[in-house]
């Protein structure tokens, strides 16, 4: 009998999750529409709004990874829900730009915090049978965050103000500090590891082991950084600014139908069998992307990327955590978010230059190279694996 894996402790932290997530990617995609209608800005300072979270964030990672297995996880989680929290609240206060950047380095460093150590606490509590399994579980909440948050943010602002999508995002918050903080958790767990060697060194806040597919999966999220933070923008000027809201729900829908068979191809076959094809149709759907003028190429682009980077996403970071000791998990999943956050503020600062200077479809057809590269690396860090277990 195979031991549980929908533990209330599991579920507390993916939930806790998915709210921050949620919150976190529904003011990604209404920001940018904040930004220009309503503090006068333009698309450089659209992107500058959410690069300013990303700096918060990649500050304040690899800090997260060393305090989690330092001090007692059940504080960190109660302590980074509240301050997060406190961060939404302040958004209904925005009235200029420059006040809008200092909260979004503010929540940029505490939702480094609190979603790292809920990543962390889940893998220390699934089943060592089943942990490959419960990450790629866990990958969902995020990944379904990444499409239900502009989904939801987009439906809102259309029909009501900015202020009501930041009241719902203060009403996420406070059910993402009731999951993480509901449930007492084992003391093994949260209790922090003794370290034997105290001293400072890089490797007390990078995983080397997690780095390399840290990394590719940071060149995947470079990529989806335009299509999550420009879309919106891109259809206004198709003047298909009604069905965004349906662009994210398809892609949403797909992720959801093709999860478990992904799941289930990663742990049977191995991983190339989800990362290739992954790369293959994410690609074919940013070129897709970057051509359509109909309501029927938006929903077929929405459909074909969610797909491809349902498959990518959680495969990279079940390979990062997967090849990391147990011992070390708060630094790994702290490495393999750090590159998630340095490539979404990189890919949302150079992708919005790309786009003010070239327009929207080469930025897309940009990002589409930047998947390329992605595979081709992949293909030979693979072949450099292989020779190394021979």
């Amino acid at each position: 009998m195979k031991p549980t894996l929908w533990t209330q402790e599991f579920l507390g932290m993916s939930f806790s999750s998915f709210f921050q997530y949620m919150t976190h990617y529904a003011l990604i995609t209404a920001l940018p529409i904040f930004v220009i209608e309503n503090l006068n800005g333009n698309d450089w300072s659209a992107g500058l709004a959410m690069t300013f979270f990303q700096i918060g964030a990649v500050l304040c990672r690899p800090l997260a990874g060393k305090w989690i297995d330092a001090f007692n996880k059940k504080k960190i989680l109660l302590l980074s829900s509240i301050v997060f929290l406190i961060t939404s609240i302040l958004y209904l206060f925005v009235d200029n730009l420059a006040f809008l950047l200092a909260i979004r380095l503010i929540h940029g460093a505490v939702f480094a915090i609190g979603t790292t150590t809920a990543a962390t606490v889940a893998a220390l509590v699934l089943p060592p049978q089943r942990k490959g399994e419960g990450i790629g579980y866990f990958a969902v909440f995020s990944n379904l965050a990444m499409v239900v948050g502009p989904f939801f943010s987009l439906l809102i602002i259309s029909y009501y103000q900015f202020n009501i999508l930041f009241s719902c995002c203060i009403l996420l918050a406070i059910a993402s500090f009731c999951c993480s903080n509901r449930k007492k958790l084992p003391k093994e767990i949260i209790l922090p590891v003794i370290r034997k060697d105290p001293s400072f060194k890089w490797t007390n806040f990078i995983e080397p082991n997690a780095l390399p597919m840290a990394l590719l999966g940071g060149l995947v999220f470079f990529a989806y950084a335009g299509v999550l933070v420009f879309m919106p923008l891109y259809a206004k000027m198709l003047n298909l600014t009604n069905y965004t809201s349906m662009f994210f729900a398809i892609f949403a829908i797909v992720i959801v139908i093709t999860r478990p068979i992904v799941g289930k191809l990663f742990d049977q076959s191995g991983p190339n069998f989800v990362v290739y094809p992954g790369f293959l149709i994410f690609l074919i759907g940013l070129v897709i992307l970057s051509q359509i003028s109909t309501l029927g190429g938006l929903l077929l682009a929405g459909g074909v990327l969610g797909i491809g980077f349902g498959a990518l996403s959680p495969a990279f970071q079940t390979l990062a955590i997967q090849h990391s000791p147990v011992a070390r998990s708060g630094v790994a999943t702290a490495t393999y978010f750090l590159a998630l956050d340095i490539s979404v503020g990189l890919g949302s600062f150079i992708l919005s230059l790309t786009a003010a200077q070239l327009g929207y479809r080469s930025m897309y057809l940009a990002s589409a190279c930047i998947l390329l590269l992605a595979s081709v690396l992949y293909y030979l860090l693979a072949k450099q694996s292989k020779k190394t277990h021979l």
